[in-house]
């Protein structure tokens, strides 16, 4: 396993834990920069999406947080830097294989200035740890990506306290 938490650049045409592990930094840069589409190029056109606690509910139906990149992911990624214009993320560890499997413990943080699902626009800030995991395909693209959080406690930091 290879464990790193600065930049580098995509390199090679095989998957090992070191091209890996830069193509998903990489792609994090990107994130940080707010470049939805620089994101979604450094991915497999039908690269594997699930943001986990994603659910938003609606009148009629229910929207969640599975799908693919094009069609779940970035417009998810748009809408939430839409709602949050300084939304960021800390990298603090970046664990990979040469089966490019990467894990990533990241913070990611923003301020609200547009409503988000059901919660309205309040002027306030989260901070909240994230785990990620992501592959990397041979072909150096992302092929899937998966993330985890606390749902519940962006909802309290942002001031919406729903009850059932």
């Amino acid at each position: 396993m290879t464990q790193t938490s600065t930049g580098t650049t995509r390199t090679g045409t095989t998957s090992t834990a070191e091209s890996a592990a830069a193509v998903v930094t990489e792609f994090f840069d990107r994130y940080r920069s707010r470049d939805v589409d620089g994101m979604t190029d450094l991915c497999s056109i039908n690269a594997g999406f699930s943001y986990v606690p994603v659910e938003m509910w609606g009148k009629q139906r229910v929207l969640r947080g599975d799908g693919t990149v094009g069609t779940v992911g970035k417009p998810l990624w748009a809408g939430l830097i839409a709602s949050f214009p300084d939304l960021s993320n800390t990298v603090h560890t970046v664990t990979s294989n040469d089966e490019g499997d990467v894990v990533v413990q990241a913070d990611i943080e923003g301020t609200q200035q547009g409503a988000w699902g059901l919660i309205t626009p309040a002027g306030k800030h989260y901070s909240e740890p994230h785990l990620f995991i992501l592959h990397v395909g041979p072909d150096l693209l992302i092929d899937s990506i998966t993330g985890y959080w606390d749902d519940a406690g962006i909802s309290q930091q942002l001031g919406h306290n729903e009850v059932d």
